[in-house]
């Protein structure tokens, strides 16, 4: 495919990204208007051509927004106040499935595809996959654009908002993951006990996200756990760490409570998490 691509606005992503394309002769053209100098360094590393966002918008078929979440809809809602008729935009940012919505509704002339970005910038060997999900024939022109690269790209089907809500599926384990890391290795430290504790961690080697079939273990023995994670948001505060993730995930377990010990499968497991208790057959 032969396009010429508008990346708004480049960070470390999206400037990667933008080189992956400019390595198979893409044009990509980025605004620099407002942007910080790290932003132009950055973008010209990259080998991206610099234009204003009236001009970006008229020559570019296909515009990839890849930018802080918080900044999603303020930059569809930009690209709306030109005229964007008949081309393809790509919303890759970290938005909740509503906020996919909303973008789509600003741009209703153009063809809206919902992406999402799961692994580190393509750069010293990376290779980040591009989910996307919406318009087919849309989906199938962003992956040609990216073909041959370091970005792999996977198409979800044509619901839109499907991207979104596995990246954020996604970070929601990976990211409060590292947080849980971090105040619980804080914890251990300040007991003295860091590297027995990096020991017993080692000797995993899965995700834990990967053991669905422990999600209803999890539920039947929710009643046992939360009183422990009271006593480590204890252990938390007493090593002057932050301890709302604990009495968080206490609340969460407690809406097991009603499950104690009960045998279920992932389905009913997940209802009575979601609070729609499933009734047992009383044959």
């Amino acid at each position: 495919m032969t396009a010429t691509v508008g990346l708004l606005h480049p960070g470390s992503m999206g400037a990667a990204f933008g080189a992956q394309l400019r390595a198979r002769g893409v044009t990509v053209l980025w605004s620099p208007e407002g942007r910080s100098h790290a932003s132009v360094r950055r973008a010209g590393k990259a080998g991206l051509e610099p234009d204003t966002v009236a001009s970006l918008l008229a020559r570019a078929d296909v515009v990839l927004s890849l930018c802080p979440p918080a900044a999603a809809e303020d930059v569809a809602r930009l690209v709306g106040e030109h005229s964007f008729v008949g081309k393809t935009y790509v919303d890759a940012n970290a938005i909740a499935p509503p906020r996919m919505h909303r973008i789509a509704e600003l741009l209703p002339q153009a063809a809206v595809l919902d992406a999402a970005v799961v692994g580190s910038p393509p750069t010293g060997g990376k290779f980040p996959t591009l989910y996307l999900s919406g318009p087919a024939r849309q989906a199938t022109e962003v992956e040609s654009l990216f073909a041959d690269t370091d970005v792999r790209t996977h198409f979800l089907g044509e619901e839109r908002g499907k991207a979104s809500a596995l990246k954020l599926a996604y970070s929601s384990y990976q990211k409060v993951s590292r947080v849980l890391a971090a105040v619980a290795y804080g914890a251990a430290d300040e007991y003295g006990v860091a590297d027995e504790l990096l020991t017993i961690a080692a000797k995993r080697t899965r995700s834990y996200l990967a053991e669905t079939d422990y999600i209803p273990k999890t539920a039947a023995r929710a009643w046992r756990w939360g009183p422990e994670l009271e006593d480590a948001a204890a252990l938390l505060a007493d090593a002057g760490l932050p301890d709302d993730l604990m009495h968080a995930a206490v609340e969460t377990l407690a809406r097991w409570n009603g499950n104690k010990d009960e045998p279920m499968d992932l389905a009913e497991a997940l209802a009575a998490l979601r609070g729609d208790r499933i009734p047992t057959d009383p044959t």
